[in-house]
């Protein structure tokens, strides 16, 4: 039985990687997926194509989760094509690892970070609740960071532990404010296999395999299955809490 049958649910950040793993994972829910994304309409199209493909419903809208007018005309967009939002999950982050943004001074990629991770989950947060709590409740999930309760010694690592740690004190703070209506949980992605791990050397893919006790790092599937759990009926009384899904290199 489909869990998320009919729902509404946004996913921010969901043209690649770990997003695009949420929205097929919830797609095959019943969910039916807003596949938001900010720069790649090509590759958000793709999401769609593929959820389609498999019989799920599911559109691609754009906006900068960064910004407040883009924030408000998503939620006001989904309203409208869709009715309500049931689940919305803030996936969108900013990518400091790969690209042109691997050379930009420390303190640019301070600010994007904060802009995109931060800042856009509690705006987003913000926006989705007021539409939730008007029109029966719903579920957010935001996405953090193992390594944000343990610790990791590079200046690239200490700029998303302070996103991400916000992210997860912020969760913690907002389920508490928009209860009973609205649930507010955290998943805590470790090491993943994304565009910067598959791109990593051997060396530390085996590294990363040799600290992690279940033997491999993770798919974004892994985190995408935490994210549906806690969308789910099945997690209905669990609100405030943070899943770590990093084959327990972290432990809490």
């Amino acid at each position: 039985m489909k869990r998320l049958l009919g729902q509404v649910a946004v996913v921010t950040g969901a043209s690649r990687g770990i997003g695009r793993a949420i929205a097929l994972a919830l797609a095959g829910e019943g969910a039916r997926v807003v596949v938001n994304y900010r720069e790649s309409r090509e590759r958000a199209e793709s999401v769609v194509t593929e959820i389609r493909t498999a019989g799920g419903y599911a559109q691609a809208t754009q906006a900068d989760v960064s910004q407040t007018r883009d924030v408000d005309r998503l939620v006001q967009w989904t309203l409208a094509s869709l009715g309500r939002i049931h689940l919305w999950v803030n996936n969108a982050g900013a990518d400091i690892l790969t690209g042109e943004a691997r050379t930009w001074p420390a303190e640019r990629k301070w600010d994007q970070v904060m802009a995109v991770d931060l800042k856009g989950t509690w705006l987003c947060s913000r926006a989705a609740a007021e539409a939730m709590r008007g029109d029966g409740g719903g579920a957010i999930v935001n996405l953090s960071w193992d390594h944000v309760a343990h610790g990791m010694g590079n200046p690239t690592a200490v700029i998303y532990a302070a996103a991400k740690g916000g992210v997860a004190a912020l969760s913690r703070s907002l389920a508490r404010e928009f209860a009973p209506a609205v649930r507010v949980n955290v998943v805590a992605p470790g090491w993943i296999r994304t565009e910067w791990l598959d791109g990593a050397s051997v060396e530390i893919q085996e590294r990363v395999k040799d600290a992690t006790p279940l033997g491999r790092s993770g798919t974004p599937e892994d985190v995408a299955g935490a994210v549906a759990f806690l969308a789910s009926p099945e997690a209905a009384f669990i609100t405030g809490q943070t899943l770590l899904v990093n084959g327990g290199v972290v432990a809490s």
